[in-house]
């Protein structure tokens, strides 16, 4: 390698190293003054300076690419976020609440998840006041994870394989999509606002920030206005089915073919530790969970058949046929 090469390289490096710094003070500074950025479009915002921080010497037409290349998305899940946030006010259904209960009582043999792990988790009764245990941490650290994992997938995969990112986008959207649909057609309340309505003991709270307490960014305290804190239009009613879960197993099914050995358990954990957090947290019952995979299945066996179909066939070589005129025998 040149001298010339060699200091070419250390300098890229150091440009590198001095915009992802630049990065992570702003980064820290925007969660400190508005929060993290859970809404789908400041994420992807965030993402795509990420991307101009790590290739920081590339020319400008590289980085407007992304710009050029995520719209479609970006206007995609807006539509679906401010659809979500009015699908409650459409009236087109009433909101359900025992049939869940129900439910998820006969998968359990009459006991209701959701009662069974606050009172042996949380507390009898379990307090939103009451002091997190480690677990909370590590299960609010889960639920959060939700607003950026699956976008920092893209992300990755548009910078290294941008087919791939395309087929992925596909299916996220999809599943956004096919969830918004269900919640329109069918409005459901989750555990904590059953309890609040008296359809279940009060015991039950809605303590999905309380991991995170100490570091004075719940981000969800409970009552009528978590929701708006999460996104920037909230719908309490679009619990079924649990978009959350969904996306976990939509991002472990993507993610284990494509991992080495050591890193697929792991990523199979992540679904399971989400799902189990959303029933323990009281923001869905064990059927949202299954009808969120049952989601994601419809998803993945849909698209996987249309591009089977769009698949051009392989060009058929001619075969000579032995002994036929024109052609040689031995």
């Amino acid at each position: 390698m040149s001298e010339a090469t060699d200091t070419a390289r250390h300098s890229s490096l150091a440009a590198r190293v001095v915009a992802l710094v630049a990065y992570v003070g702003a980064l820290a500074a925007y969660v400190a003054v508005v929060g993290l950025p859970k809404q789908s479009w400041v994420a992807i915002l965030w993402l795509w300076l990420l991307t101009i921080a790590w290739d920081v010497r590339k020319p400008v037409r590289e980085h407007r690419a992304f710009l050029r290349d995520w719209a479609p998305a970006v206007a995609l899940l807006l539509v679906y976020l401010y659809s979500r946030g009015i699908s409650d006010d459409l009236g087109l259904g009433s909101v359900h609440v025992t049939a869940p209960i129900e439910a998820d009582r006969w998968l359990f043999g009459g006991t209701l998840p959701t009662e069974w792990l606050q009172a042996h988790l949380c507390g009898d009764p379990c307090l939103r006041a009451s002091a997190p245990a480690w677990y909370d941490v590590v299960l609010t650290t889960v639920y959060y994870s939700h607003f950026f994992v699956a976008l920092t997938i893209a992300t990755v995969l548009w910078m290294r394989d941008r087919p791939e990112w395309v087929r992925y986008m596909r299916r996220y959207l999809s599943l956004s999509f096919l969830a918004l649909a269900i919640y329109i057609a069918y409005p459901m309340a989750p555990p904590w606002m059953a309890s609040r309505d008296g359809y279940l003991t009060d015991d039950i709270s809605r303590i999905t920030g309380r991991g995170w307490w100490d570091l004075g960014h719940s981000g969800s305290s409970g009552g009528g206005g978590t929701h708006q804190s999460i996104s920037a239009v909230g719908n309490q009613v679009a619990a079924m089915p649990s978009l959350h879960a969904g996306i976990a197993i939509l991002v472990a099914a993507w993610a284990i073919p494509r991992l080495p050995v050591r890193w697929r358990w792991p990523m199979a954990l992540y679904p399971v530790a989400m799902s189990f957090m959303l029933v323990y947290y009281a923001e869905h019952y064990v059927v949202d969970v299954i009808a969120g995979g049952l989601c994601v299945a419809v998803v993945l066996v849909g698209w996987s058949l249309a591009e089977r179909r769009r698949r051009p066939a392989p060009p058929q070589t001619p075969q000579r046929v032995v002994g036929a005129p024109g052609t040689e025998t031995s």
